[in-house]
């Protein structure tokens, strides 16, 4: 039953909640202290949130400070932390400090600027946007790694016309069907009539277009390239955000941890305020050592490898079968897991594959996502694939990433487009030209030698993600809108789950196995669609 207030006392409440009379409301009180305060204290007392509010909070601006001043520093009650909320932008950040960001998956998430979409050329030779912080500018590598940046941007700039041209020549626009607004259906562009279908078709094309020349273009970026993100995130893992950047070795991630603590202490103060203090010291020290012991006994790089993708660990099927039968109906059941899962063992196999193809076709889109006994039963993946496409699968929150540094060590890979537009001798040429720099740079400067390093150098990184996980990212990533070499990637990946586990990936109902030349267009013509639908039903 919801409380009764007194006319001063709604008063009060209405400028701090979205409503004073219902049993469901939303927290507006403006100071993220006072509104994770408030629920922490919700979680321990017999009165509403509102009468809490009325009697503790609102003639004492500092209870929520004091409460977590109290808390967090006397107690070290961490989960209270995370009752803070914030949304943060990064501008001017480069993709080595990003990556860093953007390792912290659980608490936050994160929105960049696309290297796939949104152009990097210069309209000014020299004047492009890569990190140029004192500790490498200033060093004895300043003219090395400025030419190598600066020529990775030339080569970039100056392949952006070729490329377009070369596209709009082999995917002309006559080629392809778009939504006739008369019709309502797809039409061949010679066949549409109307003006303004022709302009959208032409609109729609010319983005495809650019959006591929740029997309294959983005392998010459080099890791320096200054980006932008938005962050939401809670105060626990802000706070661990910032002890990780002040821990690293380069300085322009120990600057980013400074910044967003100073920025940070006006709107979540007590909630990051520790990572300034002697916790947070003592956290930053503990990290250096891990990196410091590891590097102790961590062999050095013993030479090239060539790109691949290999499951290097997996469960027998039999075993990872019957776990996953047994979770699908566990929480119908009346038995425990254990007395479940020897029944399982018990099933005859062509019934437990029954019950797997009976949960696959419940699925009617890749969005109906798996039940969590498919949480079940993982696999480990070794990979060696270009920066580029760590970039994409680096955002799937669920899995486990591991990463080594960035170099030039496994090679680099030539997308087939580039040799086709008659570019590949100024991409190899650029490769070669990073190469030497990285080498020169990293006999003494080993962390910021990464900073030079084009998107198309392969890169060394583990994956391990359960199977429901490993469904999300197969059927996303393998939609013809995606960039065709992570579709490569998970297009591998689903064979040798496959090969391994025949029966249980069934329930990878969606996975695309095609190519597709111009994959992004039925995503540009399906937009307009929409949007045109939209302004329809305004109408």
């Amino acid at each position: 039953m919801t409380e009764t207030f007194t006319d001063a006392e709604r008063s009060i409440l209405q400028a701090h909640f979205s409503n004073v009379d219902r049993d469901v409301f939303t927290i507006t009180t403006p100071s993220q202290t006072d509104r994770g305060a408030l629920m922490s204290r919700y979680s321990r007392s017999a009165k509403s949130m509102r009468r809490i509010f009325l009697d503790e909070f609102a003639n004492n601006p500092l209870r929520g400070q004091q409460f977590y001043d109290r808390v967090l520093s006397q107690y070290g009650d961490d989960s209270v932390a995370e009752l803070g909320q914030v949304q943060l932008g990064i501008e001017g950040i480069s993709n080595i400090a990003i990556q860093t960001v953007e390792d912290r998956r659980v608490g936050m998430s994160f929105l960049e600027k696309s290297s796939r979409y949104v152009s990097w050329a210069s309209e000014e030779s020299g004047r492009y946007a890569y990190y140029k912080g004192a500790d490498i500018m200033e060093s004895r590598h300043e003219k090395i790694y400025e030419n190598a940046c600066d020529f990775s941007f030339d080569t970039y700039t100056k392949n952006i016309k070729p490329v377009t041209e070369y596209i709009c020549d082999t995917h002309p626009i006559e080629n392809y069907s778009f939504i006739d607004s008369s019709d309502k259906i797809k039409k061949k562009f010679s066949k549409l009539r109307q003006e303004q279908d022709i302009k959208t078709a032409q609109s729609i094309h010319k983005r495809t277009v650019r959006s591929m020349a740029l997309d294959v273009l983005r392998y010459l970026l080099p890791a320096s390239t200054l980006t932008n993100v938005g962050i939401s995130g809670n105060g626990r893992s802000f706070e661990y955000l910032i002890n990780i950047l002040k821990s690293s070795d380069i300085c322009e991630e120990q600057n980013l941890g400074t910044k967003i603590a100073t920025e940070l202490n006006e709107t979540l103060g007590p909630f990051v305020r520790r990572s300034l203090g002697k916790y947070g010291k003592d956290q930053q020290e503990y990290m250096e050592k891990i990196k410091k012991e590891s590097a102790k006994y961590a062999p050095a790089y013993s030479g090239q490898q060539n790109p691949w993708v290999r499951m290097i660990e997996y469960e027998d099927e039999k075993n990872a079968l019957n776990r996953v039968v047994a979770g699908l109906l566990y929480d119908q059941s009346g038995q425990n897991f254990e007395a479940l899962l020897k029944i399982t063992k018990l099933m005859p196999k062509k019934k437990k594959r029954r019950i797997i193809e009976s949960f696959a076709q419940i699925r009617q889109h890749r969005r109906h996502r798996p039940g969590r006994a498919f949480e079940l039963t993982s696999y480990l993946f070794d990979l060696v694939i270009n920066y580029g496409i760590y970039r994409d699968l680096h955002r799937h929150r669920i899995a486990s990433m591991q990463r080594q540094k960035l170099s030039t060590n496994y090679g680099f890979i030539v997308p087939q487009m580039i040799n086709d537009a008659g570019v590949g001798t100024d991409f190899c040429e650029c490769m070669k030209s990073t190469k030497d720099a990285y080498n020169k740079i990293a006999k003494t400067m080993p962390n910021h030698a990464q900073y030079v390093v084009n998107f198309a150098f392969n890169y060394p990184f583990i994956v391990r993600a359960n199977l429901r996980e490993m469904c999300h990212i197969i059927e996303l990533r393998t939609i013809p809108a995606g960039h065709q070499d992570y579709r490569h990637v998970a297009q591998e990946m689903y064979h040798q789950i496959s090969q391994r586990h025949p029966t249980l990936s069934g329930i990878i109902k969606f996975v695309n196995m095609n190519g597709y030349d111009m994959g992004r267009m039925s995503a540009e013509i399906q937009s307009e669609k929409r949007l045109a639908q939209t302004k329809d039903k305004v109408e």
